[in-house]
């Protein structure tokens, strides 16, 4: 009777296996691990009488691993945890943080940001989860990127400085979470991509629509063809941004100004840019030309990414951009694929998010909404006869975590976010210059007007800054 009891315990650990890989989805555990985490008080308490009868049958018992050198049940190991660092702590990435500080499988060992005030209360955060003092805390990003013992970087800064810690964190093998709009220009887009294809990383584009059930949906009937041959597109977002003109405010010590202009012209500061310290709300940096693409980026890389989902485009792009009659009043602005589609930048029949229309319906989806005439469009579930199965992702963070440990693309992989942005910047274009543009996808060059080439690197009214001259490879 004895003797079956203690048997019981071996026994236990291939019982207990499934159980533990639903508890520890990070990494299969090797049977000593197994053996350790059973013994664990988490799972079950193996007493010392236990120990010492299964020592006199002759059996193997298990490696005694600490606690806290193994982890939890819930926590894998230190060894096993990726490690990362964040860059830019407004808003944004304060969201990106918390989510990140909740998953048991990941370490966050270093912020950085421009603003002290914003700094120190991240590093603070992230001690005050840890209960230790071992969060460090940068000014400069390429002081966080130096270090050899992160494994990844979540990139929340404004759109004018995405591309710098991008190259180089590419340069340093660290695998990237980096927010949507990707980029500034479209020149920052292609080198992102090359940037990303030569080094070898795991890049996520934070245009996190792609991982809404809704969204994944709407495409796939679009893509299985319930609505017909489509015709047309309408995405509703803001207009282009303008230049800054600002007035000059007093700053308060504790911002590095000079570091968060990089490349744009060097300018006085306003807190409309930079509101110093915490704060609730998305800063108007978005609306001014030096460091951002307005409304039409910055919603743009959200309901332009998922028209280009739709449509089967990712790796491709519209071929000719027609500005509206009065360009000055930022929409209607037209894109047409080289398949006869028109991509147009508005809203349809009196809704925004995104609408498909097709010769036998229509596609209507946002935020939390989805419909469709005929109604049965998106109710009824795909049948075998549809082929086409997008990918559905557990969550943008998540999927970014597993396609590191699996080495594999994520949902929104570098170039998705790179042409869904080019779309936007390429409408931005068409509404800065009044001209009518024609794109090839394929070269990333324009083909008329030629001189429009030289607008890849963006319409400025001053250079780059040194030294944020665009990165070479």
């Amino acid at each position: 009777m004895g003797h079956e009891m203690d048997l019981a315990f071996p026994r236990r650990i291939a019982r207990e296996h499934k159980l533990l890989q639903a508890l520890c989805p990070w990494q299969p555990y090797q049977t000593h691990a197994l053996e350790a985490l059973i013994m664990n008080k988490r799972l079950v308490a193996v007493t010392r009488r236990e120990m010492m009868r299964l020592s006199a049958l002759g059996l193997a018992l298990p490696t005694i691993i600490a606690r806290t050198a193994l982890g939890s049940a819930q926590q894998p190991p230190p060894s096993e945890r990726l490690t990362l660092g964040f860059i830019g702590m407004g808003k944004q990435n304060q969201y990106h943080l918390n989510a990140f500080l909740g998953m048991q499988d990941v370490h966050v060992l270093a912020v950085c940001e421009v603003d002290t005030t914003r700094r120190n209360v991240s590093r603070d955060k992230v001690n005050k989860k840890y209960e230790n003092e071992d969060c460090a805390a940068y000014n400069d990003y390429r002081e966080l990127i130096a270090r050899n013992d992160i494994d990844g970087v979540v990139i929340a800064t404004p759109d004018h400085w995405h591309t710098h810690p991008i190259v180089d964190a590419c340069k340093a093998k660290k695998h990237i979470y980096c927010e949507k709009p990707l980029t500034l220009t479209i020149a920052e887009a292609k080198l992102c991509i090359d940037a990303v294809n030569k080094y070898g990383v795991v890049f996520q584009t934070g245009s996190q629509q792609r991982s809404g059930r809704e969204f994944r949906t709407a495409c796939e009937a679009v893509r299985n063809g319930r609505i017909g041959k489509i015709k047309q597109v309408y995405a509703s977002v803001g207009g282009p941004s303008r230049w800054c003109d600002l007035p000059e405010e007093p700053m308060e010590p504790g911002l590095d100004w000079d570091l968060w202009l990089g490349q744009a012209p060097m300018r006085p500061y306003n807190s409309v840019l930079s509101p110093r310290g915490m704060h609730d709300h998305f800063p108007a940096w978005r609306s001014y030309r030096e460091s951002s693409g307005g409304g039409m980026t910055d919603w743009g890389a959200h309901h332009f990414d998922i028209a280009q989902w739709g449509l089967g485009m990712d790796d491709s792009g519209p071929v000719e951009i027609i500005p509206p009659d009065e360009p000055e009043k930022g929409s209607g602005v037209r894109y047409i694929y080289e398949n006869g589609v028109e991509l147009i930048h508005g809203g349809y029949d009196g809704r925004g998010g995104v609408n498909f229309v097709g010769t036998d319906g229509v596609v209507y989806v946002d935020r939390g909404k989805l419909q469709s005439w005929p109604e049965d469009v998106v109710k009824e579930p795909l049948k075998e006869s549809e082929k086409i199965r997008l990918y559905e992702s557990p969550g943008h963070h998540r999927d970014w975590l597993n396609a590191i440990r699996e080495n594999r693309q994520p949902i929104c992989p570098v170039e998705v976010g790179a042409r869904s942005v080019t779309v936007c910047h390429l409408g931005n274009l068409a509404y800065w210059t009044g001209k009518r543009l024609k794109w090839d996808p394929k070269n990333w060059r324009f083909v008329e007007p030629v001189e429009a080439n030289e607008w890849l690197d963006g319409i400025r009214k001053e250079p780059r800054r040194d030294p944020w001259q665009l990165p070479t490879l």
